[in-house]
C-alpha cells in the first residue's frame, strides 16, 4: 500500500464522502440480504412444507431464535390474511427491499464519481507543477515520449485500473464481510469450514496476479518509447524523408509496437482469468458446502434446519458475484500499481533549484554579476573549473569556445536553471541563493537560439512574460524588435494563432517575436544565445538590428557562434573544457594570437 500513499492522502481529504460511500453500500447490502432472508422460510410456510407456527416463542438471539420469530411473524400473516394476501405482501416487501437495495447502491455512485474524478484532478496537476519546477538538467537525461506517456497513459492507468477498483475495494469486502458475519450466526459450524477453504482461493488467485505488476511496468515504458519514437518522427519528417529513413523508423515503431502487443495480451490473458477462476472456485466452495452441510443437516448435528440451511446457502450464493469483483479488482490494481511507480518517480524526484529558507526579494540590479571559484560538475563530470568573472552593469560579455566548453552551462547558472557545485554565484555582491528564484528570473530575459514559441496567437507570445500588457505597449516591443511590419500583412494582426511551435512563421519572424518577448518584459539583464546563426542573410540583418536595439543600456550575457557579431563586445570569455583560457576585447585577444585568434580565422576562411 506504500505505492498509493500519495492516492489514500488525497481521499483522506474526502473523509465525508467516504463515510457516506460507507453508510449507503452498508444500506444497500443490508436491505439485499434482508429480503432473501424471509423468503426460503415463507416458502416453507405458505406452500404447506411447514406447519403454522400459532405461539409466539420466546425471543431468542441466535440463528434458531431469529429464524422461529420470523416463522412466527410469516405464520401470522398467512393465517390472518390468507395466503395470497400474505404472497402479495411478501412480494410487495421485496420489491421495496430491493428499491431500497438499488436507491442506496446508486447514492454510493454518486458519492463515489466525484471522489475518484478529484484524486485524478490533484493527481494531474500535482504532476504537472512538479514537472514545471524540476531543473532542466531532469529533462536532459528523460526522453519527452516517456514524460508524455507517465502524464497521460499512465495517469489513465490509475484511473481504469486503481481508482476503477476503489468501488470494489470498499462495497465488495464490506460485502463479503457482512455475509461471512451472517454466516457464522446462522451457522458456526459450517462457517468453521467455509474459513477454511475461502483463504485457499484467495492464495490461489493472488498467486496468479502476483506477475501482473512487472508485466504492467514493461508495458508502460514500451508505451513510453512508442510515444519517444513518434515525437522524434514528427520532429525529423523533413530529415527522415531526406534520407529515405522512413524503413529504419517504421521497424523501430512497428518492433516496439509489436513487443507492446505481446505484453499487453499476456496481461489480458491473466486478467481475464480472474473472473472464471473467482466463480470456479466460489463453486467449488459452494458444492462443499453443500456436500458437508448437507450431511450435518440430515444427521441433525448441524444446529440449522433445512430452511435454514436453504438461506445459508442463498446467503453464500451473494459471496460469489463480490468475491468475483474483488479478485478482478486485486488484478487491476497490481497493474495500475506500476503506473502509480512510474509517476511518484517524477514526484518524487528532488527540486535541486529552489528557494532557500528565508529567501528575499532580488528587487533590482544595481551594480554587478560576480562569479567567484565557481565550479559546476554533472554526474562527477566536470563542466565548468574555477571561474572567476565579474560582469558589470550596463556591460556586454560574450561566452566563446568549442561545443561542450561550458557556455550554456555559465549562462544557465545566472536563471539559476542549475545551482553551483562548487563557488559562489553573487548579484550585487549577495550571494544569489539568498534571493528567490522567481525575483532572479522576473530581473532578466533570455533569447536562446531555436526560437521557442506557443500554440497561441502573436500577441500571446510576446505578452507571455508579461500577461498584464496592453496591447499598445505589446505593439511597441515588436516595432523595435523589427517585427510590427510583417504582424500587421497577417490576416488577423496580433491575434493571428502561430500554430505549433510557431510553424506557421518562417525563421526570422520566429525569432523577432521571441525578442518582441524579451523587449516587452523590459529587464536590466539580457542573456543572448546567438539568435542568427541559422537565419538567411536578410532575416539576419533584421534580427541583429532588433538584438542592438535590445542591448542598449542593459547588460548582456552573450553566447557566440559567430564571432563577427561580438566584436563590440566589452569583454570577450574565452572557454576551454570548463576553464576560462583568454580573455579580453577582440582587439586584445586577436593580439594575444592564441585560440580565440585561430577561431576567428577558422570562420573568416569559411
Amino acid at each position: 500500500m506504500k505505492n498509493f500513499s500519495r492516492i489514500l492522502k488525497y481521499l483522506g481529504e474526502k473523509k465525508g464522502n467516504i463515510i457516506l460511500y460507507f453508510i449507503f453500500n452498508l444500506l444497500s447490502i443490508l436491505f439485499s440480504l434482508a429480503s432473501l432472508a424471509m423468503l426460503a422460510p415463507f416458502l416453507q410456510l405458505l406452500f404447506g412444507k411447514e406447519k403454522l407456527t400459532d405461539v409466539q416463542p420466546v425471543f431468542e438471539w441466535s440463528a434458531t431464535g431469529l429464524m422461529t420469530a420470523l416463522k412466527f411473524q410469516l405464520s401470522r400473516l398467512i393465517s390472518d390474511n390468507g395466503p395470497v394476501y400474505a404472497l402479495a405482501a411478501i412480494c410487495i416487501t421485496i420489491i421495496i427491499s430491493i428499491f431500497l437495495k438499488n436507491l442506496f447502491l446508486y447514492m454510493a455512485y454518486r458519492v463515489l464519481a466525484p471522489m475518484r474524478n478529484y484524486v485524478m484532478t490533484k493527481l494531474r496537476a500535482e504532476l504537472y507543477s512538479k514537472i514545471l519546477v524540476l531543473p532542466i538538467g531532469f529533462f536532459t537525461e528523460q526522453r519527452k515520449g516517456d514524460i508524455i506517456s507517465r502524464m497521460s497513459n499512465d495517469v489513465n492507468e490509475v484511473e481504469w485500473s486503481v481508482m476503477a477498483a476503489l468501488e470494489a475495494l470498499i462495497k465488495e469486502p464490506l460485502t463479503i464481510f457482512i455475509i461471512l458475519v451472517s454466516l457464522i450466526f446462522l451457522s458456526p459450524t459450517l462457517s468453521l469450514f467455509l474459513l477454511v477453504l475461502l483463504p485457499a482461493t484467495g492464495f490461489i488467485i493472488g498467486r496468479v496476479s502476483r506477475t501482473l505488476k512487472k508485466q504492467s511496468g514493461t508495458a508502460q515504458e514500451q508505451q513510453g518509447l512508442l510515444l519517444s519514437v513518434l515525437d522524434e518522427t514528427l520532429g525529423g519528417l523533413r530529415v527522415i524523408k531526406a534520407f529515405n529513413a522512413e524503413k529504419i523508423l517504421s521497424n523501430k515503431f512497428f518492433g516496439i509496437n509489436k513487443n507492446l502487443n505481446h505484453i499487453r495480451n499476456m496481461m489480458n490473458f491473466r486478467r481475464d482469468l480472474a473472473s472464471p477462476m473467482s466463480e470456479f472456485l466460489g463453486v467449488m466452495v459452494l458444492t462443499a458446502i453443500l456436500w458437508f452441510g448437507g450431511r450435518l443437516v440430515l444427521n441433525g448435528s448441524a444446529g440449522l434446519e433445512a430452511d435454514g440451511f436453504i438461506t445459508y446457502i442463498v446467503f453464500f450464493t451473494q459471496i460469489i458475484n463480490p468475491a468475483k469483483s474483488f479478485s478482478n479488482a486485486i488484478y487491476n490494481v497490481q497493474r495500475g500499481s506500476a503506473a502509480v511507480e512510474r509517476i511518484e518517480a517524477i514526484l518524487m524526484a528532488p527540486v535541486k533549484v529552489e528557494d532557500s529558507l528565508g529567501a528575499k526579494e532580488l528587487k533590482s540590479f544595481e551594480r554587478n554579476i560576480e562569479f567567484r571559484n565557481v565550479s559546476f560538475a554533472y554526474e562527477d563530470a566536470i563542466i565548468l573549473d574555477d571561474i572567476n568573472l565579474v560582469i558589470e552593469k550596463g556591460k556586454t560579455v560574450a561566452l566563446v569556445g568549442s561545443s561542450g566548453s561550458g557556455k550554456s552551462t555559465l549562462a544557465d547558472l545566472v536563471p539559476r536553471f542549475h545551482d553551483v557545485t562548487k563557488g559562489e554565484l553573487l548579484i550585487d555582491g549577495v550571494n544569489i541563493k539568498e534571493y528567490t528564484v522567481h525575483s532572479i528570473r522576473k530581473q532578466l530575459s533570455i533569447v536562446t537560439q531555436e526560437p521557442i514559441l506557443f500554440n497561441d496567437t502573436i500577441a500571446g507570445n510576446i505578452a507571455l512574460g508579461s500577461p498584464e500588457s496592453a496591447i499598445a505597449e505589446i505593439e511597441q516591443a515588436a516595432k523595435v524588435a523589427n517585427a510590427h511590419n510583417f504582424i500587421t500583412q497577417k490576416e488577423e494582426g496580433y491575434s493571428t494563432n502561430i500554430g505549433d511551435r510557431g510553424g506557421k512563421l518562417s525563421g526570422g519572424e520566429r525569432q523577432r517575436l521571441t525578442i518582441a518577448r524579451a523587449l516587452l518584459k523590459n529587464p536590466p539583464i539580457l542573456i543572448l544565445d546567438e539568435a542568427t546563426s541559422s537565419l538567411d542573410t536578410e532575416s539576419e540583418r533584421l534580427v541583429q538590428d532588433a538584438i542592438d536595439n535590445m542591448m542598449q543600456h542593459r547588460t548582456s550575457i552573450v553566447i557566440a557562434h559567430r564571432l563577427s557579431t561580438i566584436r563590440h563586445a566589452d569583454e570577450i570569455i574565452v572557454l576551454q573544457k570548463g576553464k576560462i583560457v583568454e580573455r579580453g576585447n577582440h582587439e586584445q585577444l586577436i593580439h594575444q594570437n592564441g585560440f580565440y585568434k585561430r577561431l576567428v580565422d577558422m570562420q573568416e576562411v569559411k
